[in-house]
């Protein structure tokens, strides 16, 4: 019975993922939504809201506890800048200049920096595995950006190059969230850093400076599910999943994301695919499973999941 639990709330929580990002694609095209103003409201009710989940079903004390300690502070500072708001910032205008499909896939370069940082720091050696995953993820680029033409790209440039930046934010993410993880629930830290993130991006677009009049029941329908469904409880699902699940488990169905959202934009948002890029797709899927299922590169990614 608790892995079942564990499988649902693993595989929801990642569809939830996948079509936050097709969603907030939506709102970008059809209500012209100030993508500073979507990400600052998404992080600061996102946060609020893991933290109460936090306050009333686990150990509260670590929710003011996380800013006693001077070093851990600095650190939670850091990584809500760089890391939360990085993460969360470039993938959304990733999604904006292309689709949520592109954008997500490209976030999934993570993993493959992560293993090259870690090689040239000496923190680990190469293997064959490693060299199979950057082949994969290369042609499955080149594939993917590109429809297997070597004079014109199928996707904008600009969406390229930021979901490339978001991919480099997520290995930061994933490395530099390790101590803190360590020593705190992940609830208290990703809650704090939402907030923290999103309190920052409020200097540049206020979440009040919003004509809501202008949006209709639709648009307020989809807000609700990127910030309920596609942040808070896509989070919350899986941080709850691992209590009946493996990280390496947890990690493997994760992979469910960036399928939820080339299935949604193709056939919801009618974004044209090509054979090469299908092509493309399914070999950064494969690369996704391939570390899922690497016992030695597990380690490595099991906490990529952790990011919409």
């Amino acid at each position: 019975m608790n892995r079942g639990k564990g499988l649902f709330l693993v595989i929801t929580g990642a569809i939830f993922w996948g079509i936050g990002g097709t969603v907030a694609k939506k709102l970008f095209q059809q209500y012209s939504i100030d993508v500073n103003w979507l990400v600052t409201t998404r992080l600061l009710i996102a946060g609020i809201l893991l933290l109460t989940v936090q306050f009333f079903g686990k150990d509260r004390s670590q929710i003011l506890g996380v800013w006693k300690n001077r070093r851990s502070a600095v650190q939670l500072m850091i990584f809500g800048l760089i890391g939360m708001l990085g993460v969360q910032y470039t993938y959304m205008v990733s999604i904006k200049s292309g689709n949520a499909a592109v954008a997500t896939l490209l976030q999934y370069l993570a993993p493959v920096m992560i293993i090259i940082y870690l090689i040239l720091s000496k923190k680990s050696v190469l293997t064959r595995k490693d060299v199979l995953t950057v082949s994969l993820v290369l042609m499955g680029c080149f594939l993917l950006l590109t429809n297997g033409s070597f004079s014109q790209l199928s996707v904008p440039l600009l969406a390229i190059i930021w979901g490339i930046i978001s991919g480099a934010a997520l290995a930061f993410y994933t490395l530099y969230a390790v101590p803190l993880l360590k020593q705190y629930d992940s609830l208290v830290i990703v809650g704090w850093a939402m907030i923290i993130g999103g309190s920052a991006l409020s200097f540049i677009h206020p979440p009040w400076q919003m004509d809501f009049n202008s949006l209709t029941l639709e648009a307020y329908l989809l807000l609700v599910f990127i910030i309920i469904f596609g942040t808070m409880i896509a989070f919350w699902f899986y941080i709850e999943s691992l209590q009946s699940l493996s990280p390496q488990e947890s990690s493997l169905l994760g992979s469910v994301e960036p399928l939820a959202a080339v299935i949604t934009t193709v056939f919801w948002l009618k974004v044209y695919f090509g054979i090469f890029q299908w092509i493309g797709t399914a070999c950064i899927i494969a690369m996704i499973l391939m570390l899922a299922l690497n016992k030695d590169s597990s380690s490595r990614t099991n906490q990529l999941s952790n990011n919409e």
